[in-house]
């Protein structure tokens, strides 16, 4: 039986860290040929050459698609795009895929459905049907969704809303979560594991903190501002802060961060990108999971860990009952914050249930791959009843 060549698309730390039990069943799959395309953050300097984490883990990376330019402007932004299709249609021509699989609704995973769609490669999407209302991922999202031939969603939800866009029912599969699978398989570090691998002391409380520009809506600097002074308000706390992702005014938030971690005197300290391994590790062992990403709402319930998500970037997502919704204003946010250290939330957070982590969504992505008939090319647009 000849091999079906799937490519699997990877620009972010967090994505890859979703994708990265699917793509090590791929590689492994005698019925699959595996071909990686690596593309935007994890090939800048900037943004710690993330790219080693994924040959380290072993993966031969088949095609690498610059498309970060050195700006954060909406035209930087836009120019980026443009050169993410660029790319791709070099390297999919090259590598000839029989599908690629792209994940979430980034700028560069855009760039990779667009390259595919006009080359009538199938479209394999994960993640649609979501909404965030603050970002203009929002509309990325549902633009990838049109171009995907087969779509991997977190719930039933999800599932409607992209049968709503007028995709097809039985191209749209309710998947089991790639946190699960990763959990199923892989060991989170102990407590003193993960303090040694951050070189970092951990405290009787600490935060894990993910600002993310917005894009729609509130300034970068200002929301951020008030996040900074809200964590004034525990002196006593340890912080990790992580660096935002390459959108307009993440260059910002940067300099806010090392500004802040330098008069910090020990107790802050910031990475480019923590890794699969030490982000999970900081999950469960923190105490409160602070900022606007997506990790704090989608997976952070699963290792029981309260969230306080600040401001409207993740409006419109589907949250469990450890998810704490604030204004970007500091007496909001530190309200917040003593409240999911509260005794009373820590019973709240303990029976939490996720709605990205279904236990009754029995399939596996490569398996929804393996059974597919994948098709490139024009779709019938799917009328809902009535």
């Amino acid at each position: 039986m000849e091999k079906r060549k799937i490519c699997v698309v990877t620009g972010t730390r967090a994505e890859y860290g979703l994708l990265r039990q699917l793509i090590r069943d791929l590689d492994s799959a005698p019925d699959f040929d595996l071909r990686l395309a690596v593309t935007g953050m994890h090939l800048s300097p900037e943004f710690g050459l993330t790219y080693k984490e994924i040959e380290r883990d072993g993966f031969v990376i088949d095609a690498r698609v610059e498309s970060v330019l050195s700006s954060d402007t909406p035209v930087g932004i836009a120019k980026s795009l443009g050169l993410g299709v660029i790319g791709f249609a070099d390297a999919f021509d090259r590598l000839r895929p029989d599908a690629v699989v792209v994940l979430g609704d980034r700028y560069e995973t855009l760039a990779a459905a667009e390259a595919a769609y006009v080359a009538r490669i199938p479209v394999v999407h994960i993640g649609g049907g979501e909404v965030t209302e603050g970002a203009v991922d929002e509309a990325i999202r549902h633009m990838i969704t049109k171009m995907a031939s087969l779509h991997v969603v977190a719930n039933e939800t999800y599932r409607g809303r992209v049968i709503q866009l007028g995709e097809d029912p039985g191209s749209v599969f309710c998947g089991k979560s790639p946190l699960l699978e990763y959990l199923e398989r892989e060991r989170v570090m102990s407590r003193g594991e993960l303090e040694a691998a951050l070189d970092f002391k951990l405290g009787d409380i600490n935060f894990l903190v993910t600002y993310h520009p917005a894009t729609l809506g509130e300034g970068a600097a200002e929301g951020f501002s008030e996040t900074l002074a809200a964590l004034d308000m525990f002196p006593g706390a340890r912080i990790v802060f992580t660096y935002p992702n390459s959108d307009a005014d993440g260059r910002t938030i940067i300099g806010m961060i090392e500004s802040r971690v330098s008069r910090g005197r020990g107790r802050a300290a910031a990475f480019i990108s923590l890794g699969t391994a030490r982000y999970f590790g900081c999950l469960a062992h923190f105490s409160v999971v602070i900022g606007n990403s997506s990790s704090g709402i989608i997976e952070a319930p699963t290792f029981k860990i309260p969230t306080v998500n600040i401001g409207d970037r993740q409006r419109g997502r589907m949250r469990a009952a450890s998810v704490i919704d604030c204004e970007a204003e500091r007496s909001a946010i530190s309200s917040a914050i003593r409240k999911a250290l509260s005794p009373e939330f820590t019973e709240i957070v303990r029976d939490a249930v996720n709605p990205y982590c279904d236990a009754a969504n029995p399939m596996r992505t490569i398996d929804i791959l393996r059974g597919a008939g994948l098709r490139s090319g024009l779709k019938k647009f799917f009328d809902m009843d009535g």
